[in-house]
């Protein structure tokens, strides 16, 4: 008994963590910095179509802790979706670095009590298993220092070539000063120029698109 309510109260504590994980995801994701998801860096945009997974033993994360390491990717703009336990970062022969703070993510199983297996037994039928979950904290590799480079290397980057052909040469037809690169989208009416990061730099191509004619909008005097 006293095994299974050790397990309750942790069970209780982890899923605390994760109301209080999912409660800072909806406050990054309302609505006055949507346009802050639509234009991921870099590092966050190509690696949040990737797995999470522990890269010590290769495993994916699954459950709720894809949500909670992809929110954790985008807040930081960690370069990997790589994560570790502070001594699978020793065992590699790294370390995290000091000051940094981990990420906290569950564990889900099932446990029978002793109590319930002898009662299975006594009555002749399947004993009830009691889920769980456990609570612990994970590194991104972007945060630890010493590490092997296949642990530390950084996704190949997306193919440039993503803007659709007639967007192009309706760019080009305005006249419009069109410039992309930098890391945010904007029209200067000082310099009359606008501004769009690379579409590689977006979650979806299509948010690039909706970002450079919104600019162009704004450059045409459209309010």
């Amino acid at each position: 008994m006293a095994r299974s309510s050790a397990a309750f109260a942790r069970s209780r504590s982890a899923l605390s963590v994760v109301s209080r994980s999912l409660s800072t995801s909806s406050r990054s994701v309302s609505p006055s910095s949507t346009s802050r998801y639509r234009r991921l860096s870099l590092s966050a945009a190509s690696i949040t179509c990737r797995c999470a997974k522990n890269a010590a033993t290769q495993r994916q994360y699954s459950g709720i802790n894809v949500l909670i390491l992809w929110g954790t990717v985008i807040e930081h703009g960690f370069s990997t979706q790589n994560w570790l336990t502070f001594r699978q970062a020793l065992g590699l022969g790294g370390h995290v670095r000091k000051g940094e703070r981990g990420t906290t993510v569950v564990y889900a199983d099932r446990f029978v009590p002793d109590e319930e297996r002898r009662r299975a037994e006594r009555d002749g039928d399947e004993p009830n298993a009691i889920p769980f979950l456990k609570r612990f904290t994970v590194f991104n590799t972007d945060q630890c220092e010493n590490l092997p480079p296949q642990f530390t290397s950084a996704p190949a980057p997306i193919p440039e070539a993503l803007i659709l052909p007639h967007v192009e040469a309706l760019i080009a037809a305005t006249g419009a000063d069109f410039r992309i690169g930098g890391d945010r989208a904007f029209y200067s009416p000082v310099h009359d120029f606008i501004q769009v990061p690379r579409p590689e730099r977006y979650f979806e191509p299509i948010n690039w698109h909706r970002t450079a004619l919104h600019e162009l909008g704004h450059w045409s005097g459209h309010p």
